[in-house]
């Protein structure tokens, strides 16, 4: 059974950093993309970040590259969000998903208010 556990959120200041995690398990962790997506409520999920199975692709969503950063290590089955210098509007519950997968966590809330 594929299961996807995303850690990390929390509140912080804007400016503030933040890195969230997901593990991953029931596949083989290393023969997939995973990305990143948020979802504020009444509005539907957004990419945010992408990367290949070994890391040797990675994209973006609009206007986040710069400030977030993906990455992986696949001997640990763990995805990465590294997120710099947030922003109110990064407010959001953020999802890891794998590709060729249905399957959704329950997500990580990151809040990002003074």
């Amino acid at each position: 059974q594929v299961q996807l556990v995303e850690s990390g959120g929390g509140l912080v200041q804007p400016g503030g950093s933040l890195r969230l995690a997901c593990v991953g398990s029931g596949f083989t962790f290393n023969w997939h993309a995973i990305r990143w997506y948020r979802q504020v409520p009444g509005k539907e999920r957004a990419f945010v970040a992408r990367i290949s199975s070994h890391g040797e692709e990675i994209d973006y969503g609009d206007s986040l590259e710069g400030r977030f950063i993906i990455s992986r290590d696949n001997a640990k089955n763990t995805l990465y969000l590294q997120m710099n210098n947030l922003k109110p509007e990064d407010t959001a519950v953020y999802y890891c998903k794998a590709d060729d997968y249905p399957t959704w966590g329950k997500g990580t809330q990151v809040t990002v208010s003074s």
